[in-house]
């Protein structure tokens, strides 16, 4: 995978026309900005309970989106990123319609995860209750059979997601038969969604268990075989992801946002530079994604304190609120069936305020931070939160899931902050120091300098938070550059 900057993108909400359009646009407009594409489920059905996170058909592109040969046109371009969506699939699967109408006698009884195959009926409410889930309620739906028999099933997320059992051969084959497709697309790399959940134990949290580390490393195993690197997605507390960066490709800096965001908003940079003084250098930044800003990956946990203090992580959360003029309250918690309960709703302009220096500056410490880079399509365009949208579908994450005809994406290219955050993109993608060595210094509690050097080659961005500047030093530029408009490529 290159050492460039990625974009996150819905290939139905970025200008609507599926993935051709999607390799159209970063071929052209966006021609350097980003070196490589994680597209969000393209699967059949894309447009599911649960915005393509819940496939039907996890091995076909749905035809609406383009093909499989659409997918490998734009990986002869970018280092293209798909989704196995490990724990569970669509209760609409062929595979799960088979089982509901034939029970045992199903030839896929085996793949799906039955509550009584973990916590028998008569296991006590206090076993329920340390299962580790990111939605309020119960993991366990009934349904009933052809033969008119109940049956408890798995669900960790919707009712609508049916968990399998990923160690029944059943289910591996179904996952193998997912990565041999990914393979012969050319895909770079295979996010591991909802991997956290996959193993469960009985008398165990059911996440992130002993057993989760060990299926990871198998699968990992076989994501390699295909020449594919892996990235785990884990929401938790940061000893979890450091434990599991030593043995994945790449893992998220979910801390990231969260400590990006009190950093602007307190003009302190303390705590963000003790993160990256040891954070995992083989991670994949964001600041905002297809789901929230997390807030558990900052939180304390497993009875060790957070990188940030308790106090500090809720006031962080109000000060989200207020930014966005209560936006984010509407679409966060209980508000608006949230499936996850650890996360603020918001786009990222809008938790800062919609002040776009500031924004501007928080991509800037992203780029500069150690990592690859991920831009999520909501924020290279900079958009407001979608209130409309929320209240259309009173569905807390869609606050920063728009869709976007091509006259929008199109506007939205032609704004100076737009202008300005593909510039330092451009910056990040050419420059060799970012091929170097990473360090960082604080002078004072309100300056972060982050500095790369690969030789005769460096890259300094020194950082004021709590005025608000910047300073670049970069080898190649005649003078420090404190002015958006004075970055390369400026008109």
């Amino acid at each position: 995978m290159r050492n460039g900057v990625q974009l996150i993108v819905y290939a139905d909400r970025f200008g609507g026309d599926g993935i051709a359009r999607v390799a159209e646009l970063l071929n052209g407009p966006l021609d350097g900005v980003f070196t490589g594409v994680h597209i969000l489920p393209f699967f059949t059905p894309y447009d599911g309970a649960d915005a393509g996170f819940d496939p039907a058909d996890h091995t076909t592109v749905d035809p609406r989106l383009g093909t499989w040969d659409d997918v490998a046109d734009l990986a002869r371009t970018h280092d293209v990123m798909a989704d196995l969506i490990v724990n569970h699939v669509s209760d609409q699967s062929h595979e799960f319609q088979d089982y509901l109408a034939k029970g045992d006698g199903s030839e896929y009884a085996g793949m799906f995860l039955t509550r009584e195959r973990i916590l028998p009926a008569d296991a006590p409410e206090r076993e329920i209750d340390a299962v580790y889930r990111p939605r309020p309620g119960r993991p366990f739906t009934t349904f009933r059979l052809g033969d008119g028999a109940t049956r408890e099933m798995w669900t960790t997320f919707t009712r609508h997601q049916i968990d399998i059992d990923v160690e029944n051969s059943q289910a591996w084959d179904y996952l193998m038969r997912i990565l041999d497709h990914f393979a012969t697309a050319g895909l770079k790399q295979v996010r591991l969604d909802a991997v956290g959940y996959a193993i469960k134990r009985r008398g165990s949290s059911c996440f992130m268990i002993p057993e989760t580390y060990d299926f990871i490393e198998r699968l990992t195993d076989e994501i390699h075989r295909r020449s594919m690197e892996t990235l785990v997605e884990i929401h938790g507390h940061y000893i979890g992801q450091i434990e599991i960066a030593r043995t994945v490709d790449r893992v998220y800096d979910f801390a990231l946002p969260p400590l990006i965001l009190h950093t602007l908003h307190t003009g302190s940079a303390e705590a963000l530079t003790r993160w990256l003084e040891f954070s995992p250098r083989n991670a994949i930044t964001v600041l905002d994604t297809h789901d929230g800003i997390g807030i558990v990956d900052v939180a304390s946990g497993h009875q060790s304190p957070g990188l940030l203090a308790d106090e500090a992580v809720d006031g962080l959360v109000e000060t989200i609120h207020t930014a966005t003029n209560g936006e984010s309250r509407l679409a966060t918690g209980t508000a608006a069936s949230n499936l996850d309960l650890y996360q603020v709703n918001s786009t990222y302009l809008a938790a800062l305020g919609y002040d776009e220096n500031m924004y501007l500056l928080a991509r800037m410490i992203q780029f500069f931070c150690p990592g690859i880079p991920q831009v999520y399509y909501a924020g290279l365009l900079a958009v407001p939160n979608d209130m409309e949208l929320l209240a259309q579908t009173r569905v807390g994450r869609n606050i920063n899931r728009p869709f976007l005809s091509d006259d929008q994406l199109e506007s939205a290219l032609e704004r100076p902050v737009v202008k300005r955050l593909c510039r330092l993109a451009r910056l990040r993608n050419t420059h060799p120091a970012f091929d170097g060595e990473f360090s960082l210094a604080l002078p004072s509690n309100d300056v972060i300098e982050l500095m790369w050097l690969n030789g005769e080659h460096q890259a300094n961005a020194s950082i004021a938070v709590g005025r608000r500047e910047f300073s670049l030093t970069l080898s190649g530029s005649p003078s420090p550059i404190t002015g958006w408009d004075d970055l390369p490529g400026s008109q």
